[in-house]
């Protein structure tokens, strides 16, 4: 398969990765962007891999990592949340998943990554450690922690 056909292929999925890591669809455009234009130049090697896909995700997260360490304190854009009323369905799909989106946002990067990757990538703990390049426990406690501020912010309200 040669470059252009792999991106037609995948670009869509790794976009919606990156929009989930992100939370931000512009930001989600770039770290793609950068991402591919260096696989690429790489191209020849990693077409030679058992797994290109995989390895290009690893580079859109790392990508997206490397983003998010040049800018540590500068919050991730996100689209504003509006204020339900008293009126509106409480259980709207759309607000609960702007809801959640917002408190995903908030995760630190690494159990961020391991929550996007397990939980709307359907990845198993091996290939997140894999993405990630870390241990299966580390995965585990990363997803473990997450959760664990997701459920503490589920009762606080969104900010």
């Amino acid at each position: 398969m040669n470059f252009e056909e792999f991106v037609s292929a995948r670009l869509d999925a790794l976009l919606r990765y990156a929009m989930a890591l992100s939370c931000d669809p512009h930001l989600a455009q770039d770290v793609v962007q950068e991402a591919l234009l260096r696989a690429q130049v790489r191209w020849s090697r990693i077409s030679a891999l058992d797994h290109p896909a995989a390895y290009v995700k690893r580079m859109v997260t790392n990508e997206y990592l490397s983003w998010r360490r040049r800018r540590a304190r500068r919050s991730v854009a996100m689209t504003q949340l509006e204020i339900v009323s008293e009126t509106a369905d409480p259980i709207s799909q759309y607000d609960l998943r702007d809801a959640m989106l917002a408190r995903i946002a908030q995760l630190p990067r690494k159990q961020r990554a391991a929550v996007v990757l397990r939980y709307y990538e359907g990845c198993g703990d091996q290939e997140i450690a894999e993405i990630l390049g870390c241990g299966v426990t580390t995965v585990r406690s990363h997803i473990s922690r997450a959760i664990s501020t997701l459920r503490v912010a589920h009762t606080e309200p969104v900010a």
